[in-house]
């Protein structure tokens, strides 16, 4: 029996151990599930799988007319050799750093792994990263060489090789050079790989992962094989219906978020580790995706909440387009309440659905939920999601369309995920318990303080040597805000530095009216204004696709965007979502004024960090006078 086929069940949950203070939950902590890995490393994944299981599909690749087509343990395995022997040919040594810049692929899985194979430590650069960008984080890892997807990246970096020293090789993708390596390296014996990958450890430094920089420079988080280990191997016992097929249909996923993410990079360890069979797509367009998933039919996916949103608005406005957005809005209310039902049953708190709900969610799976799950691929039972709030709405309406969301929360400096929703046992809109092996503690301050076998090493100091310890007795402060409640649910509230403070005194946290409005088909950014402000208001974009189909809808395509973002009936629109929005705080912390741009928040225009988060300091001096606007009264 493979790894990833069982017939056990799963391993019985064990609450948190909560501990209080003066009333309220402080600390909540779950026992590991996983045994500590104490000898080798990473590196040892494919080859264990290719003695284990050499016949299993363990990857798949997609080839013309958009075929896949599986590539067994022990394929890989011989791939990662190679292209480990080349590494050595080239003459990188062990320690050495190997930047990797690329969209989500098959090679760079493959570079992954065989340069752990061979010793090395991996540099993730997001591919959408500027010359700048890329230059500082070569500079500051020392990174000896670097291998990009494409000629124009590579074109891109020769200005800056003269500012590189460290720098010694480039290599393209889409050139052939990860085939070249593992060309130059047949003359290396297999035996110098093994010897390499024998010097690893659990305690040795796999990766440089460096944090989007939403306030300064990127900081380079150290990540160990150990944690890594830690990570994975919990969270594959833990979400065992996702990680374990359970019938014929053998777990599956197409990866499609950044692998130069932790988030991403995480699912992939996993995968391998777990040999459940991995795709990779390398295109986040509506239209690439939902061919991918279509072609490759997955039974999870690591989604972020905008992809889950995305596909949710995409089926209302087809929907109405239809002429049948009245059904569908009916739809998703059964789902919520379907869901919500079903929370309630799995917490002993309510009966479950009764037979009037399960006759009407019957009756629109045909017609709504099924077409929802048909958009992602058509198998998809489970959705891992991450990286910002997804909301308790749509995550009730996910579980009552036939698709259970495990919702989690961690950082890079936390190898991913440190909380997430315990099977069978979700809480909708919280992030779920602390992953087994993990301890949460909540500050005097509200600050979420994390404990755990994943967390990371330090911070990469080049000026200091190495790593520097970013851990205070243990503890690492995430800078984030939450709280737990009476069960060991952890829920986010903010993040400490984003804290606004009105010329009230009132402290207002942005982040649930930011992400609620997010939400919208209509908004595609937001951001809450009001630090030393008397009052609360928001910047809002406008999501392209969304406004597009409401445009053809209202037959308003003719307006150009200046005119649109002042149309009545759109900000009535949006005045309505606000009012929603608002709902969630008090008067004092509520969106009194908005304005909305005739332009979106870019990566390019330096608004946002590579992972879509807001560099508040920017969007603020680029529209200093929008901001303003909001406070005049005249």
């Amino acid at each position: 029996m493979s790894r990833r086929e069982t017939t056990s069940p799963p391993p019985p949950l064990t609450p948190p151990e909560i501990r209080q203070l003066n009333g309220a939950v402080r600390e909540a902590s779950v026992p590991p599930l996983a045994t500590p890995v104490t000898r080798g490393s990473l590196a040892d994944i494919p080859f264990d799988n290719a003695q284990q299981a050499p016949a299993e599909a363990v990857l798949s690749r997609k080839g013309q007319y958009g075929r896949w087509t599986d590539v067994t343990a022990a394929a890989f395995a011989d791939e990662v050799l190679a292209v480990a022997k080349g590494l050595i040919a080239e003459g990188l040594v062990p320690g050495d750093r190997l930047a990797i810049m690329a969209r989500t692929t098959y090679e760079w899985t493959l570079l992954d792994f065989a340069a752990w194979a061979a010793g090395l430590v991996t540099v993730p650069v997001y591919p959408t990263s500027s010359a700048f960008q890329t230059r500082w984080i070569l500079q500051d890892s020392g990174a000896v060489a670097i291998a990009v997807e494409s000629a124009a990246q590579a074109a891109a970096l020769g200005p800056e090789r003269d500012r590189l020293p460290d720098l010694q090789h480039l290599w393209t993708f889409e050139k052939g050079h990860v085939q070249r390596l593992a060309e130059l390296g047949r003359e290396v014996p297999d035996e110098e790989v093994t010897a390499r990958r024998g010097m690893l450890g659990p305690d040795s430094l796999a990766t440089l992962i460096y944090t989007s920089g939403t306030t300064g420079r990127p900081k380079g988080c150290a990540l160990t094989h150990g944690n890594f280990f830690a990570e994975v191997d919990n969270a594959i016992e833990l979400l065992h219906p996702v990680f374990k097929s359970v019938s014929k249909e053998p777990a599956s996923t197409l990866l499609f978020l950044p692998l130069s993410h932790v988030f991403g990079r995480m699912v992939a360890v996993g995968c391998l580790r777990a040999r459940v069979r991995l795709g990779h797509g390398p295109s986040i367009q509506t239209e690439d995706l939902l061919a991918d998933l279509a072609g490759f039919r997955p039974t999870f996916l690591l989604a972020i909440p905008y992809v889950l949103e995305k596909v949710f608005n995409t089926g209302r406005a087809t929907a109405e387009k239809m002429g049948r957005a009245a059904s569908f809005d009916r739809a998703a209310a059964i789902a919520r309440r379907y869901g919500e039902a079903v929370e309630a049953q799995q917490h002993g708190t309510g009966p479950g659905p009764g037979p009037g709900l399960r006759a009407a969610r019957a009756l629109y799976d045909p017609l709504v939920y099924r077409r929802i799950r048909a958009a992602l691929g058509g198998k998809v039972r489970y959705a891992i999601c991450g990286g910002s709030p997804l909301g308790r709405r749509l995550a009730a309406f996910y579980a009552g369309a036939g698709i259970q969301i495990f919702e989690g929360y961690g950082l890079t400096e936390t190898t991913a995920a440190a909380t997430v929703t315990p099977p069978l046992k979700p809480r909708l809109g919280t992030v779920g318990w602390p992953l087994p092996g993990t301890k949460v503690r909540i500050a005097g301050d509200g600050e979420v303080m994390l404990r755990g076998g994943q967390v990371f090493r330090g911070y990469w100091d080049p000026g200091a040597g190495g790593v520097t310890p970013a851990v205070e007795d243990g503890w690492f402060p995430t800078g984030d805000l939450g709280h737990l409640d009476a069960d060991g649910y952890l829920t986010i509230t903010g993040r400490k530095k984003d804290i606004l403070i009105t010329t009230g005194g009132k402290n207002v946290a942005p982040a649930p009216l930011e992400d609620w409005l997010r939400a919208h088909p209509l908004v595609g950014q937001c951001m809450v204004v009001g630090d030393n402000r008397p009052y609360i208001t928001a910047l809002i974009t406008l999501e392209p696709d969304g406004i597009a189909h409401w445009c053809r809808m209202k037959r308003k395509e003719h307006l150009p965007v200046v005119q649109l973002v002042k149309d009545p009936e759109l900000l009535e629109t949006l005045q309505r979502a606000v009012d929603e929005a608002n709902k969630l705080v008090s008067r004092a912390e509520s969106i009194r004024r908005f304005t909305v741009l005739a332009t979106d928040f870019t990566e390019e225009a330096g608004h946002l960090t590579p992972s879509l988060k807001i560099r508040r300091e920017a969007v603020l001096g680029d529209f200093a006078e929008e901001v303003e606007a909001l406070y005049d009264r005249r």
